[in-house]
């Protein structure tokens, strides 16, 4: 995952690591719009859309991992000592001490968990404990993780295939947008099929709209 998100970020923009892109800021507004697919409004019916929000944590990851790469200037084996470092401290501790409070995440709910998230990344923290505990809240281990992230980072080479930075690509197809397409794709293709990601590609470019 981490060749794949440096493949990225080099698809964006050659000299991301010197461009030092706030990443953690990304990780924000991705955290705000899980919220939007949990419904969080007390005041009228909202129904949880549980695909849309595992998308949304999947972005979020892209975000987390070019922070640790960029906070290891684009290098993947140092920066693969640091994740595994902070999974193996994630395992180890389910609670979480910010601003003097200590907050166990077992306890508390995917809303409040994504809030934390959000307090954490606007102070330019990682915590990888707080990300697993909301993975588990969404339904969803690393295996899964992965799959659906390898289908996101398709869909981000398509994008960027398709005129995403110059704003000629068109993110609404035939009034639905790209990532439930992509959602209803992967539903039907084998994630361990060697040829998976090229018949997820194949199969964007049959959809998208001319």
């Amino acid at each position: 995952m981490l060749a794949l998100q440096a493949a990225m970020n080099t698809k964006v923009d050659p000299d991301w690591v010197d461009a030092c892109y706030p990443y953690l800021r990304a990780v924000v507004i991705e955290a705000a719009e899980a919220i939007e697919h949990h419904g969080w409004k007390w005041w009228k019916k909202q129904d949880k859309d549980l695909a849309q929000l595992q998308m949304e944590l999947i972005d979020i990851w892209h975000f987390i991992l070019s922070e640790l790469l960029l906070q290891n200037k684009g290098d993947e084996a140092a920066c693969l000592a640091v994740l595994l470092q902070l999974l193996a401290e994630a395992e180890q501790s389910p609670s979480i001490e910010f601003d003097t409070k200590v907050h166990d995440l077992d306890a508390i709910d995917l809303l409040t968990q994504l809030e934390l998230l959000i307090a954490l990344s606007a102070g330019r923290r990682i915590h990888l404990s707080v990300f697993a505990a909301i993975m588990k809240n969404c339904e969803m281990d690393w295996t899964e993780l992965y799959c659906q992230y390898v289908g996101k980072n398709v869909l981000n080479f398509f994008r960027q295939d398709h005129g995403y930075k110059q704003g000629s690509y068109q993110k609404i197809w035939n009034g639905r947008e790209d990532n439930e397409y992509l959602v209803d794709i992967m539903a039907r293709l084998d994630a361990e099929d060697a040829q998976y990601q090229d018949k997820l590609y194949s199969a964007l470019v049959a959809h998208y709209p001319d």
